[in-house]
């Protein structure tokens, strides 16, 4: 499950403002410069060369280089973050984990992750409007749950002039056939003066179809999504206001729309032939789509942070108050609707899932440094809302155009409504033992109450819907709480200024889906009337949460932001109680009393000079384990774990230009059920060229025109079977792309 709990604070101090924001400008690869100050690592800013754990940073140079040559966000970071797994090119990052967990994603501190697992994280933002994006790899104890495998914190773009400036971003990319251009357009207006500054920027795109090495059409990510045909917005707005010497005030304001356009769908075939005879050359993707629900993902999000310092005898206080509103639909697709009792015989349909979560919360943290002493504490409260029904679209209509016309006849509930209160109190602690060594620990103490409503069953209303029963008994509802006391303690030995060793110990928590995990149950219809057989409610069935605990034993070199080496890697050992089951029937989890353990090593090594050549790349070598009864410890489910990888890139930067190409590799993974993910290559090339006025950007992606299935697509076949051209989403082949951006 993707739960909510928010970053607690992301307001700096003016000074580290303006010397973060310098950083960021200037960064141009991963964690370069260990005297960069970072905000994911902690509750309050902190040098990466003071920090006992896995840091990453993507800065805007990089990221913005890989972007406009033509990669995803998803697959920016599935390249740069060695412990985090490859992305696809759909909508979707269900099971992209961090070193085989769950990651808890951020922008500006508010958490994306939410009760209804969605795996829409990244299609949250354009990144044209982000800064940077920080990463902490690992369980984290120190910012709840669902940080289990890591954090990954975007940050957005600040104003920082004191006089009006724009920057216009415009961008293609191809693939060079009919129906396959990408169009982007981006603007941005900054200003003010002392006391006030704002930044206003608006992102557009617009996508049409994508086509694999073969050159036929990808097939219509049915099921989570992708981005033919797609068109997004994004507007984002900040505010900073410098109160007085000692305190400053930052608003955002984000609205976000990216939807697929009725253009094109996956047609099945007149009747659905294609999928009732399994036949695969019924399956195309073909014109005259026209559904009145289609994939979107429309985010309304404020942010209100404040920074008090010099109070209470030298402590820095830290507020922030954050809303969230989100509305997540998906296409078109046949329903996960299991057999049907005797008697009852369906239609076959297509609907399409909704769901809309609302979020509130407020941070407050005070941290004050007293002599070989560091002290960070506050608490963290939110509130999220969460309800999901399906749309039923008309059987007829759907069938006759084999699933491009689809007319909604009627909503059923999907999911119950889930309601999660959430309650913490924290404290870190440094101490300065010596100027070499330091001792880190801290404490968490987090009260959850999650409450769902009584509901029928998703199957019982549409057998209702279809003429089976009129009425239904409800699964009851109710309420589970949770209390939980998250540890971590660390150890950080700087051996020079350009060495740091660390082991530390952290845990992690997260809770199961509520609205995956109850709200079903057996039924038998009596006289038009569905009674209540027995059911998993969470009254009577609570599931327990699900406690990582993880060592880690890790360096970092660094000579600082010039030329030289710089490596990073990290030994690490994490332990569950319990291991997630995923019904792929059905559609839901359960936990099993079995162990889950991950360890392995993730790190990456580069040397670059200050001027020319630059080599380097990354690696996760990783085992996902379960413990089973009767074989002991056995690899994990490709339901929900990765293969290894690794990626290696030499490059070369000259003041008018600069030139990189990247090679990513995924191994191969087989878990105890025998089941396979097959690995694959792929090589990239990237650059820029600066001009006397603006920048051009470039790039060429899949130089080899590899065909291959990407990693969601294997295992949405293994989800939803036959036939698999359905299902197996697959690479885009050989793509162009060029853009320009000017700053004045």
């Amino acid at each position: 499950m993707k739960r909510q709990y928010a970053l607690s604070v992301i307001v700096l101090a003016a000074s580290t403002l303006s010397i973060s924001a310098q950083n960021k400008r200037d960064s141009i690869t991963t964690t370069k410069n260990i005297n960069e100050v970072v905000l994911v690592s902690s509750r309050s800013p902190k040098q990466i060369s003071d920090i006992p754990g896995t840091v990453w940073i993507i800065g805007e140079k990089e990221l913005q280089t890989q972007i406009k040559g033509g990669t995803g966000l998803k697959e920016v970071l599935g390249n740069m973050i060695p412990g985090f797994d490859f992305g696809n090119q759909g909508r979707t990052n269900y099971a992209q984990n961090m070193r085989g967990r769950n990651v808890l994603v951020m922008l500006n501190g508010v958490s994306l992750n939410s009760t209804r697992a969605s795996s829409r994280q990244f299609d949250a933002i354009d990144p044209f409007n982000i800064e940077r994006i920080e990463v902490l790899s690992g369980a984290s104890a120190i910012y709840g749950g669902d940080s289990t495998g890591g954090i990954i914190n975007i940050i957005t773009k600040k104003p920082t002039s004191d006089k009006l400036a724009f920057e216009t971003s415009v961008g293609l990319k191809t693939g060079f056939h009919k129906d396959d251009l990408d169009k982007r357009i981006a603007q941005s207006i900054e200003g003010g003066n002392d006391q006030l500054k704002f930044r206003l920027g608006a992102a557009f795109t617009q996508n049409e179809g994508a086509f694999d090495a073969d050159g036929n059409q990808i097939i219509t990510d049915v099921k989570q999504a992708d981005f033919q045909y797609n068109r997004s917005i994004d507007l984002l707005g900040n505010i900073s206001a410098q109160l007085s010497p000692d305190q400053d005030i930052s608003v955002d304001l984000q609205y976000y729309n990216s939807k697929v356009r009725n253009k094109k769908w996956l047609s099945f075939g007149p009747g659905f032939t294609g999928f009732t005879t399994k036949n695969p050359d019924l399956i195309n993707v073909l014109s005259g789509a026209d559904s009145d629900i289609v994939p979107r993902t429309e985010r309304f999000m404020a942010n209100v942070q404040y920074n008090l310092r010099n109070i209470l005898g030298g402590h820095h206080l830290l507020l922030q108050a954050y809303g969230r509103r989100e509305e997540v639909d998906f296409g078109a697709s046949f329903a996960e609707i299991p057999k049907p009792p005797a008697g009852i015989t369906l239609p076959i349909f297509l609907s399409s899932g909704r769901g809309n979560t609302d979020i509130y919360g407020a941070k407050a943290v005070l941290s004050k440094k007293w002599n070989a002493f560091n002290f960070t504490y506050g608490t963290d409260i939110d509130y999220e809302k969460f309800n999901g029904d399906q749309a039923i679209f008309n059987p007829s209509k759907s069938s006759e155009s084999g699933g491009l016309i689809n007319k909604t006849d009627a909503f059923v509930g999907r999911y119950p409504d889930t309601n999660i209160f959430t309650l913490a109190g924290f404290i870190q602690a440094d101490w300065n033992i010596t100027q070499q060594l330091t001792l880190s620990g801290g404490i968490r103490q987090q009260f959850i109450n999650v409450k769902l409503n009584d509901f029928v069953g998703f199957k019982e209303q549409v057998y209702m819907h279809f003429g089976y029963g009129n009425t239904a008994d409800a699964v009851k509802g109710g309420k589970n709480n949770y209390d939980v006391t998250l540890l971590n303690a660390s150890l950080l030995y700087k051996v020079n200024p350009t060495w740091q060793t660390w082991f530390s110990f952290s845990q992690g928590f997260a809770v199961p889906d509520a609205a995956k995990s109850y709200g079903f149950g057996k039924y038998e219809l009596v006289n038009n009337h569905w009674n209540l057989l027995n059911s998993m409610n969470i009254a009577e069935q609570p599931l327990s949460g699900i406690k990582t605990d993880q060592i880690e034993l890790g360096f970092r070199h660094n000579r600082g932001s010039g030329a030289g080496l710089y490596a990073q890697g990290s030994f690490f050992y994490a332990l569950s109680s319990k291991t997630l089951k995923i019904d792929n029937a059905a559609f839901t989890i359960s936990l099993l009393d079995q162990k889950l353990r991950n360890y392995g090593f993730e790190g990456a090594l580069g040397y670059r000079f200050v001027q020319g050549l630059e080599l380097g790349g990354n690696v996760l070598l990783m085992q996902s384990e379960t413990q089973t009864l009767d074989k002991g410890w056995q690899n994990q489910s490709v339901y929900t774990t990765n293969p290894s990888k690794f990626m290696v890139f030499t490059g070369w930067n000259a003041k008018k230009f600069s030139l990189r190409l990247q090679m990513q590799n995924s191994m191969n993974y087989t878990d105890l059920a025998d089941m396979k993910i097959n690995g694959y290559t792929l090589f990239d090339f990237v650059g820029d060229i600066k001009l006397n006025k603006g920048i051009i950007n470039f790039g060429v992606q899949n130089i080899f025109n590899k065909q291959y299935t990407t990693i969601w697509g294997q295992r949405s076949a293994f989800f939803y079977g036959a036939p698999q051209k359905a299902f197996a989403y697959q690479g885009r082949g050989t793509t162009f792309s060029v853009g320009y951006t000017i700053n004045y």
